[in-house]
Formats: structure tokens, sequence, C-alpha cells
């Protein structure tokens, strides 16, 4: 009798382990515990927050990923981050799947707004409330729940006082390295323009726009950008990149050519590598961004959203021109 009842014991014993080991459904991911919590999360999940970034090679979408899986997390939610590797195409399918797999929110940074119109309006047939981060999308025909962005224009405004601060008195010819194909980066370029075309109006000496060239917001293609107005201007003055890896990239030609003291490098975004070129006095300014609020705010929208409160269309995030001062003051840098 007495071991009939240690054998019943045992079962038991083995059958409630059983339990606790597999009380969890797996999440998108294949995890246990889903993408976006921890194993020992207890609850349900809110569903799953579907993301396709421009590209996660370049850092800064990264930290959007980053602290909007960290975000979701407290809020209950799943996520699956996906990288859309600057191909339109690949996003398209990207934001199909999502919708196969019934997300409760679809984030991206567009990589071409109008090529990816039919799979958002698929996402809006199914429910499926979009938000874009970074890039806004302001194509006909879509529904878009909220844009969180850098106040681009502002922004471009700004990289342009700063290229004033150092060539106001004494003029000269200057080129933009641009990424075209992003409505973010022509909203820079075109408040760039803005102030400069305001500043020659009455400039004894004009800051003079002589070119744009592609870079592609990449190192490599803003370093053979660079050559490329360094052959066609060997006088320029100014460089005006649209993000920290073009202009990390044009730095390096200058080098090359023997002429960073004699143009003026303003970048774009504040990226770790950016901040500590700027210390070292490699670029001049950046109008830094705030990659972390995007991730942040894209999640509460999506809370708001889910409890019927009215989430605004629009939400602007204002740079900060980062200079050498602060740079030098910059706990993170080294």
């Amino acid at each position: 009798m007495w071991h009939r009842r240690a054998f019943v014991l045992g079962c038991v014993t083995c059958l409630c382990v059983a339990i606790g080991c597999g009380g969890e459904e797996p999440g998108a991911s294949g995890n246990p515990a889903g993408p976006g919590r921890d194993a020992g999360t207890s609850g349900a999940s809110r569903g799953t927050i579907g993301v396709s970034l421009m590209t996660l090679e370049n850092p800064f979408f990264k930290v959007i990923g980053d602290n909007l899986t960290a975000e979701a997390k407290k809020h209950g939610y799943d996520t699956i981050v996906l990288d859309a590797r600057d191909n339109a195409t690949t996003q398209n399918a990207q934001i199909e799947d999502l919708i196969v797999r019934k997300v409760a929110a679809i984030v991206l940074s567009p990589v071409e707004a109008k090529a990816i119109v039919p799979a958002l309006q698929k996402a809006n047939a199914a429910g499926i409330p979009v938000i874009t981060v970074d890039v806004p999308c302001f194509e006909t025909g879509v529904e878009i729940l909220t844009q969180i962005a850098t106040d681009n224009f502002g922004g471009g405004q700004e990289a342009a006082r700063a290229m004033i601060e150092v060539l106001g008195e004494r003029g000269g010819k200057v080129v933009i390295l641009h990424k075209s194909e992003a409505e973010s980066c022509r909203e820079r370029v075109r408040g760039f323009r803005d102030i400069l075309d305001a500043h020659n109006q009455t400039a004894a000496n004009p800051i003079a726009i002589v070119a744009e060239f592609e870079s592609r917001g990449a190192k490599a293609d803003g370093a053979r950008a660079a050559e490329d107005a360094l052959q066609s201007h060997p006088d320029l003055a100014g460089i005006f990149a649209i993000n920290d890896p073009a202009a990390l990239g044009a730095y390096a030609s200058l080098e090359k050519a023997g002429k960073t003291q004699q143009v003026t490098l303003i970048g774009f975004d504040g990226q770790p590598e950016g901040k500590q070129a700027i210390k070292e006095g490699k670029i001049y300014a950046d109008p830094i961004q705030f990659p972390e609020k995007m991730g942040i705010q894209a999640v509460e929208s999506i809370v708001r959203h889910s409890k019927g409160e009215d989430v605004p269309k629009d939400q602007p995030i204002a740079t900060y021109l980062y200079r050498q001062a602060d740079a030098e003051n910059d706990p993170d840098l080294k």
C-alpha cells in the first residue's frame, strides 16, 4: 500500500511540473514568451504590434525598434520588428504578412510611401491601425492613425543656420548629400534651402547651393558623393549631409582630399558616432533627433486608440542643434 501511494504521489507531482512548464502559448516568433515579453511575465498578451523599419543597418532605426519593443512590453503587447532593408518591395511583403498574422497595429517607416499604398490599403480594410515613425506617408487613399516624426523641415532650417554661423560673412559654395526618395529627407532639404534663400537676399556674400548629390543616407555612398562634389567644385566651402552615415562618409573623402579645413560639414541625426565626430571637430554640428521618443510615442498612441481615445494626426518632435560644446559635456561620449 505504501508503494502504491508513493507511486500516485509521484505521478501527480510530475503532472504538476509538466503543466507549470508548458502553461504559456508560443509567441509569433516561436519564443515561449513572445518577442516582447520575458518568459516569467504572467497574463495574456494584448496582441502583437508589427513593425517594419526602413533599415536596421542604420542605428537610428534600431533605437526606434528597441524603445518601441520595451514600451510595448510595459503595456502587455508582443512585437515583431522587421528590417525592410531599404527595399519597398520587401516592405510591401512584410506589411502583407503582418496583416495575415492579424497584428493589433502596424508601425512603419516607409522606404517609399507610394510603393506601399496597396499594402496599407489592405491594412485599412482589415481594420488594423497604421502608424508611421520618422518618415511620414502623405499618399492619398490610405488612412494613417498618426504620423510621429522629427520636425524635419525645422531641422533642415537649423542645419542652414549652423552653416551660416561658419560661412555667413565670406559665403561660398555648398552642396547637399541627399536621399531624395525619403519624404523626411526632402523636408530637411526644403528647410535648409528655405533659410539659405532668405539669408542670401541680404547677404553681401551669398551661400550658394550649387548641387545635390545622392548619398542614399549611407556611409559608402556619402563618401562617393562627396568625392564627386569635390571634383565638380574644388573650391567647395560646405556640405550638408541629410544624416550622420552620409556625413561620416563625406568626412572620409574630405580627409583623403586634404580639405577638412576648407569644407564645413553639417550632418543630421545625432547618432553616437556622429556626436563623437562633432566632439572631435570632424562635423561642425547636427540637428539631433530623438528616435527613442518615436518608439515610445508609437506605443502610447496604440494604447490610446485601443481605449477609444483621440490620437492627433501629426506628432512632430523638434530637433536640437548639437555643437562641439554640447559634445564636450556629453557624458555618453568618450
